[in-house]
């Protein structure tokens, strides 16, 4: 079974802003498309920046209040690049990290995370602009329900990929945790099922206690993964 794409959760209408947009520009932007972040793109449609909502604001914060007083100035918060800026390209953050269209949900997830970033454009071959995608983006697996994920677990999972008999494993799912019971031909055939379940869309985690006929495995067989094994 495939795992799920960036392709298929990515938004691929993108709001953008050229290097020379003025921030009037790109606040408007934002607001209009309701978004947090614009894409900043040169003439071929590549992301050379992005500029957010979190940069506007820092750009605000570093300028004297309505009195003239300057609260940041001779401060270690000042940002003098921010307080200078004056169109897209002056304020965008650089470099810009990228994801692909045909980068798993699971490794686009721990791309963010690891860069405690909250997005990413989505680019082709030639690295022109393709997309978005945002961490909702790829939670939206997570929304499916219960009865959803049994189905594909029956139907895909055992049925047509492992061609196991009908009934001889009961699933169950609960909040997104995948329940297995029942009796399995060989005993090796249980840590791929497992694995299987775990790949489908919207599963938490997987709880089974199935039995076997035939134990196939070696005697000092460990049936837990490795950390880094899913």
């Amino acid at each position: 079974m495939p795992h799920r794409t960036v392709a298929e959760v990515m938004t691929r209408d993108v709001a953008t802003a050229s290097p020379e947009a003025s921030l009037k520009t790109v606040a408007w932007s934002l607001d209009y498309n309701g978004v947090s972040a614009l894409p900043v793109v040169d003439t071929r449609h590549h992301p050379i920046g992005l500029v957010s909502e979190a940069d506007l604001l820092r750009r605000q914060a570093s300028l004297p209040d309505a009195q003239g007083r300057d609260h940041m100035r001779g401060t270690a918060d000042v940002d003098e690049r921010a307080q200078d800026a004056r169109t897209a390209g002056d304020l965008m953050s650089t470099p810009v990290l990228t994801a692909r269209p045909e980068w798993g949900i699971v490794e686009t997830a721990r791309y963010l995370h690891d860069r405690g970033i909250k997005r990413l454009p989505v680019v082709d071959e030639t690295g022109t602009l393709v997309g978005i995608v945002s961490r909702s983006d790829l939670l939206r697996p997570m929304l499916r329900r219960d009865d959803a994920i049994r189905d594909e677990i029956a139907d895909e999972v055992l049925g047509r990929t492992l061609r196991m008999t009908p009934g001889g494993v009961d699933v169950a799912v609960r909040e997104g945790v995948v329940s297995l019971s029942g009796r399995v031909e060989e005993r090796s055939s249980i840590p791929v099922i497992e694995h299987l379940c775990q790949s489908v869309d919207g599963v938490v985690s997987v709880d089974q206690s199935l039995d076997y006929t035939v134990d196939d495995l070696p005697p000092d067989f460990d049936p837990e993964p490795a950390p880094d094994a899913r």
